[in-house]
């Protein structure tokens, strides 16, 4: 019977053999789209008031969406410019240690931040147009809305997708991968690779021309011994 479906297959009378235990290759993983700095500032700009928080909290300090509407005035220390996350919405306590690692941000993020619950008197960071919190899901419908104004975001771009943005930003100053782990709390600096790493400059070409140095001085070492 076996051998009746192979032929069929070979034939071209079937796609593929109902007996094949075969799977196909998985999928290579796609990419995630990277916003450019000017859609980040566009996005926050289209954002209802008491929401652009929650823009600057995704695209500057690498906070999920969750964790976004559920950070607390005292989750942070306005003085020394640390984000120290705690819950997620609802009030559920953060699952991992590294999800609870302090985030550093300059003073000039703090004064950002400060202004919404300034003008409420919030416990929350982010709130709705009358100074109360919101759900993940109510975030995402403003955020899809504010989407749809910014030139050149494909519609699957996402309020995650910010902390994409936090990553390549990180890489391109500089950053070394254990930094960039830290800073965006995955448990393990394979996660940071396995997603960021095509962000690395690439270091092939500095290490050929780090050799090519050391050949360079040799041969400029016996050049000048031959001349004297």
């Amino acid at each position: 019977m076996g051998q009746l479906f192979s032929d069929a297959v070979h034939d071209g009378l079937l796609p593929k053999s109902p007996l094949s235990r075969r799977t196909a290759p998985k999928a290579g993983k796609q990419r995630p789209y990277v916003a450019t700095t000017a859609q980040v500032w566009a996005l926050h700009d289209a954002m209802p008031a008491g929401l652009k928080p929650a823009v600057l909290l995704g695209a500057f300090a690498g906070l999920r969406v969750a964790e976004a509407v559920a950070l607390r005035v005292t989750d942070v220390d306005w003085m020394r410019g640390i984000i120290t996350p705690a819950i997620q919405y609802p009030d559920t306590e953060l699952k991992t240690e590294e999800s609870k690692s302090p985030i550093a941000i300059p003073q000039s993020l703090s004064l950002e931040l400060s202004k919404n619950h300034t003008k409420w008197g919030s416990n929350t960071l982010v709130t709705n147009e009358w100074g109360r919190g919101l759900s993940p899901y109510r975030l995402e419908h403003y955020f899809r809305e504010a989407r749809a104004k910014v030139k050149g975001l494909p519609d699957g771009f996402r309020f995650h997708d910010l902390r994409h943005f936090y990553a390549s930003l990180l890489i391109s100053k500089g950053l070394d991968v254990k930094v960039v782990q830290k800073c965006l709390r995955h448990s393990s600096a394979k996660t940071t690779l396995d997603t960021y790493g095509h962000m690395w400059p690439d270091k092939e070409e500095s290490a050929r021309a780090a050799v090519a140095d050391v050949f360079k001085a040799r041969q400029g070492s016996i050049g000048n011994a031959a001349n004297g």
